[in-house]
C-alpha cells in the first residue's frame, strides 16, 4: 500500500501504511505495533498486512518517530512519546474495531495503549477486540535493560547519558538514560493490569532478547480471563520464518473472527 504521512502531531511526521480493506466500518481490522528500532516493512508487519488483503480486512501499521521513515532521531525517543504516537494513530486512523498486534517493545506498547484508552477514552477502548503479543518485551527498560546491565554499564549510563548496547540484528543500541527513566513511569507488570479482551502470547524458546521467563512473567502479571502463551520451538526473536509468521497470522485472524461474533 502506498506511503502516507500523518503530521498532526506536534513534533513529528509519523510514516504509515493502511493495508487491505479501507472501509473504516467493516469488519474487525488489525493495528500493528513494531518493535524497538525495527519499521513498519519488516516480515511481520508485512505478512500481517497481506493478511489483511487477502481477508479483505483493514491493517494500519507506522513508524514510531526516530524509525523508519518518520521524522526525528532514535536517541531522542522515550516509551512516553511512542505511546502518544501509538494511541494518537490509534484514535485518528482507526474507526473500527481493531487487533492490536504488537511485536517486542511494540508488546509492552499495546499494554499501555489499552491501559491508556480504558482510563481516557472507553469508547475507544471498547474497539480493541483483542491482542496478540509476540515476545512481548513489557518493562523492558527495567527488567531487560537496567536489570541486565552489569556495574560498568550502569557506570557509563548515568555518567555519559547514553549506553551502546552491542545487537545481533544490526548497529548497536543506543540505550539513554532517558530512555530508562522514562520507562520507569510506564511499568505495568506490578500493575496486574485487567483486560476484558482475549490476550494470545507467542514466544520463541530460542529468543535471547525477551527469554521465555519474562513471556511467562507477563502472562502471569494479566488479568484476563482468556490469555494462552504460545511457544515456538526453536524460535529466535525475529520469528520471521514462513511457518513462524503463519502462527502469528493464525492467531491474529482467529481473533479478529471471534471479534465479528464468528464462532472459531
Amino acid at each position: 500500500m502506498s506511503l502516507e504521512f500523518d503530521e498532526n502531531l506536534k513534533g513529528c511526521r509519523l510514516a504509515y501504511r493502511k493495508d487491505g480493506a479501507r472501509d473504516e466500518l467493516g469488519p474487525c481490522g488489525f493495528f500493528w505495533l513494531g518493535g524497538f528500532k525495527s519499521d513498519m516493512d519488516g516480515s511481520k508487519a508485512e505478512a500481517l498486512a497481506n493478511l489483511a488483503t487477502g481477508m479483505r480486512r483493514n491493517s494500519l501499521r507506522f513508524d514510531y518517530s526516530g524509525h523508519g521513515l518518520s521524522s526525528g532521531d532514535f536517541i531522542d525517543g522515550t516509551i512516553s512519546q511512542w505511546l502518544e504516537q501509538a494511541t494518537h494513530m490509534f484514535l485518528s486512523q482507526t474507526k473500527n474495531k481493531r487487533i492490536i498486534v504488537g511485536s517486542s517493545m511494540g508488546g509492552w506498547l499495546a499494554l499501555l495503549l489499552a491501559q491508556k484508552l480504558m482510563l481516557e477514552d472507553p469508547a475507544a477502548f471498547r474497539r480493541i477486540g483483542g491482542m496478540v503479543l509476540i515476545a512481548p518485551a513489557t518493562d523492558m527498560t527495567h527488567d531487560l535493560m537496567w536489570e541486565e546491565f552489569s556495574e560498568q554499564q550502569r557506570d557509563e549510563l548515568l555518567h555519559n547519558g547514553i549506553l551502546l548496547k552491542p545487537s545481533d540484528y544490526g548497529s548497536p543500541y543506543e540505550i539513554t538514560r532517558l530512555l530508562i527513566e522514562d520507562g520507569y513511569l510506564h511499568m505495568v507488570l506490578p500493575k496486574k493490569l485487567q483486560l476484558p479482551f482475549p490476550v494470545r502470547i507467542i514466544q520463541g524458546t530460542n529468543d535471547d532478547a525477551v527469554p521465555v521467563k519474562h513471556a511467562i512473567k507477563t502472562m502471569e502479571s494479566l488479568r484476563v480471563q482468556d490469555i494462552t502463551l504460545e511457544l515456538v520451538k526453536n524460535g529466535d526473536h525475529r520469528l520471521s520464518t514462513a511457518t513462524q509468521l503463519e502462527v502469528i497470522k493464525q492467531a491474529t485472524l482467529k481473533l479478529a473472527e471471534r471479534a465479528d461474533g464468528i464462532r472459531v
